[in-house]
């Protein structure tokens, strides 16, 4: 395919909507045509963010479903909670194809939703989403005309955690998912814990009575396992920008070597372009996925717990949100799955 679809980013003054932008405008085979935000309607993108000078005139606009919807194929949705539904019910009533970055259309039980997030207003259409978890998911987004982008602790856990799950390798109890994320994941909005001074020589876990991922975490994964899995999950905060660490530990039915686990992580994922199985004893790092599609991921045996132990890198604002996105998008209009999202980390 050649010719460019044209699309539009909903709420893209967010973390995740100014990385849509970077993503979309060297996408070549995406066309750009409408951001929208209402605190900065009205002013030029390279105006509010100076890193896009010369490379795109675009305005900030009002997010108008029916002004929009004239000129795209597809919109990306970079709302908070709750504000995605009705958008995404009003593009989708008028054939456009959705991509929403929120956790409106991730669940399959609304029951599960609504006991995590509220209210549900649009219901009816979570039978037709379908999850963006790319690598095993990828045959029901190719059909999608709704997808809800998981979120960037969920994909570093169920990209880790899926293989052991569906060849049954481990107990469905007794997991425990210990995490560590950058700032950049709690959003752009000023909040006092995310200032420099609060965060810098800091590191704490938080969310320790339920947070709102693990229902997310838990549906996915004991849809992987054809039963019911429930998770210890602690996240944390880093010191840093972006980038997800996991670290898994599971009970094996039987013990196992290393390599032995390294091989069927390999035979699972195959040739997935954003999937990097490091031989086991290498251990994921953040500096080699951040500003990446990739998820590494290593697992070892210890002999000692006799567990298994998984870990798992990404970029949040990348892997676990706008890079996924563009891969569901290429996968949506059978394009190159690494068109506009083959970057190589920057390091140090």
């Amino acid at each position: 395919m050649t010719q460019k679809i044209p699309v539009a980013i909903i709420g893209a003054n967010g973390y995740t909507g100014i990385e849509l932008v970077r993503l979309c405008l060297r996408h070549p085979n995406i066309k750009l045509a409408a951001i929208t935000s209402r605190q900065y309607k009205g002013q030029a993108l390279a105006d509010v963010f100076p890193h896009f000078s010369g490379l795109s005139k675009l305005v900030f606009e009002d997010a108008s479903v029916a002004t929009i919807a004239k000129r795209v194929k597809c919109v990306f949705l970079c709302l908070p909670h709750h504000d995605s539904m009705e958008t995404a019910a009003q593009f989708r009533k008028i054939g456009i194809k959705v991509i929403d970055l929120s956790a409106d259309f991730r669940f399959n039980s609304a029951t599960t939703y609504e006991a995590t997030y509220g209210p549900h207003t649009q219901k009816k259409y979570l039978k037709d989403a379908q999850y963006g978890l790319c690598e095993i998911f990828s045959e029901s987004i190719k059909k999608a005309t709704l997808v809800g982008v998981p979120g960037c602790y969920v994909t570093s856990i169920l990209l880790a955690l899926a293989p052991l799950l569906q060849y049954q390798m481990i107990k469905p109890t007794g997991i425990i998912c210990d995490s560590k994320s950058g700032t950049s994941g709690a959003g752009r909005s000023a909040k006092t814990e995310q200032l420099f001074a609060e965060v810098n020589d800091n590191f704490y876990a938080y969310g320790l009575s339920g947070h709102r991922h693990r229902p997310e975490i838990e549906e996915k994964l004991s849809e992987l396992a054809g039963q019911d899995i429930r998770i210890t999950f602690t996240p944390h905060l880093l010191p840093t920008t972006r980038g997800i660490l996991s670290t898994i530990y599971a009970l094996p039915f039987q013990k196992l070597k290393s390599d032995k686990i390294t091989s069927v992580y390999r035979k699972f994922y195959g040739n997935d372009p954003f999937i990097k199985i490091l031989p086991s004893g290498q251990s994921p790092q953040i500096k080699n996925v951040v500003g990446t599609n990739l998820c590494q991921i290593s697992a070892v045996y210890d002999d000692h717990s006799e567990r298994i132990i998984i870990t798992s890198a990404l970029d949040n604002l990348l892997k676990g949100a706008s890079g996924q996105a563009v891969q569901c998008f290429n996968l949506m209009y059978n394009l190159d799955e690494t068109a506009g999202i083959n970057q190589i980390a920057a390091r140090p």
